[in-house]
């Protein structure tokens, strides 16, 4: 069955750019021109992506995705905009979006994008329930897939979709270098140069929620040039 996708921009060149390319490419579209409407719509209906831009009439995109996250935690969001700062990315995925393209795009960057995350979505939907209801567990941090939250020395956290598949990606090769190329591939499916920023930008809201001292860090280190290394220590191991 074709996938049924969301596209809500207040562009109507790009949101039926949009329209057309993802039509062709076999996909199911909707369309929302303002983020009011694109909320409404989003919450309405089940669809299997929403691609999302921010600055738009009624309610802007970061608001939408945060609405949207309170109703539907699952659905994948791909936020489309012309503000591409590390700030502006970093709100984008506190606000609970999965992935994130800078305007001007190109269309077929949108299609490897969207493919991309929905294979990630359906991978997670149809994985095990013996999985969902397992308890990962190394050192002081446990992962609770059922909940997306891990908890670290005891202190439960709540983390975004991409977080905890980040965490992991990690927690499959603790104590071992995982390079930036690594992480595109297990988390996001596809390997760009380009997007080493978008791993930074998640892997450093990660840490803040993990790390009592992010610039200490005592679980999540950087590894120059290559990428992270997770040390999940236990209390008695320091």
């Amino acid at each position: 069955m074709p996938k049924r996708l969301l596209v809500v921009d207040d562009d109507d060149e790009i949101r039926e750019l949009l329209e057309f390319d993802l039509s062709h490419s076999g996909y199911l579209i909707d369309t929302a021109c303002d983020g009011m409407d694109g909320l409404n719509k989003a919450v309405s209906n089940n669809y299997d992506l929403v691609l999302l831009d921010v600055m738009m009439p009624k309610m802007n995109g970061f608001d939408v995705c945060k609405n949207l996250r309170k109703v539907n935690p699952d659905v994948p969001v791909l936020l489309l905009t012309a503000k591409g700062t590390i700030g502006d990315k970093t709100q984008g995925f506190d606000c609970g979006a999965d992935d994130y393209l800078v305007k001007p795009f190109d269309i077929q960057e949108v299609l490897l994008r969207v493919k991309a995350l929905l294979r990630r979505n359906t991978d997670n939907t149809q994985t095990d329930s013996s999985f969902k209801q397992e308890i990962l567990k190394m050192g002081d941090i446990e992962l609770f897939p059922e909940s997306l939250e891990t908890s670290v020395s005891g202190k439960k956290i709540k983390l975004t979709p991409t977080e905890f598949e980040i965490l992991y990606c990690l927690m499959q090769h603790f104590n071992d270098s995982v390079s930036l190329a690594v992480l595109l591939d297990e988390v996001w499916g596809y390997d760009s140069d380009e997007d080493v920023r978008m791993v930074r930008v998640h892997v450093g809201g990660l840490r803040q929620k993990i790390e009592q001292d992010t610039k200490n860090p005592k679980y999540l280190h950087t590894v120059t040039n290559v990428g992270y290394k997770l040390t999940p220590i236990s209390a008695t191991e320091e």
